[in-house]
């Protein structure tokens, strides 16, 4: 499979706050298995660090640095917030057929299907709602849902995706805000 890929770097974790006082931190998996995490063994910052990540619970983790010394204490670990955790991507298994890696979406061309190019995939977009496509170059930044109503086809050995861009919404009425919550005194 050809990858669309700008970077060879997946991200599979980014840290969040701390939990205790002996370094544990929350630590919010960017794979499907967040036990994949800790099996991939090595991961490198956004500097090109090395850390590795152990499970202690459900979302709770130790993290080792290059040299194998623990995080041990609170403030250690609050400095670490926000640290995306990064793998090369030849580091990750390979996928079946019909499967791939969402990273890989990144640079394929997207086009409909009548083949009026849309733009590229930028970025892909998960905020826990569901997953959609960020396409970018072509005089306006579209998001797309990643459905298969909106993404009927992925051809990466064309280096291109079918989109097709739902109907746009029209809201009428006051957006502004103003009356959508009573206040009382």
């Amino acid at each position: 499979m050809t990858s669309g890929t700008a970077s060879s770097k997946i991200l599979v974790a980014t840290v969040g706050r701390p939990h205790g006082v002996r370094g544990l931190v929350h630590l919010f998996a960017a794979t499907d298995d967040p036990a994949s995490v800790e099996e991939i063994g090595a991961l490198q910052d956004e500097k090109g660090s090395v850390w590795r990540a152990e499970w202690q619970g459900h979302g709770i983790a130790r993290l080792y640095d290059a040299a194998g010394r623990a995080v041990t204490d609170r403030d250690e670990a609050a400095r670490l917030v926000n640290l995306k955790l990064y793998v090369e991507r030849n580091c990750l298994p390979e996928t079946e057929e019909d499967e791939f890696y969402h990273a890989d979406l990144i640079g394929l061309r997207a086009e409909t299907r009548e083949g009026k190019v849309l733009g590229t995939v930028a970025i892909i977009h998960d905020y826990g709602a569901g997953v959609s496509l960020e396409i970018t170059g072509n005089g306006q930044d579209l998001i797309v849902p990643f459905t298969h109503a909106c993404v009927p086809e992925i051809l990466f050995d064309q280096g291109r995706v079918i989109v097709e861009p739902p109907h746009e919404v029209e809201v009428e009425g006051d957006l502004s805000g103003k009356g959508d919550v009573a206040v009382r005194s």
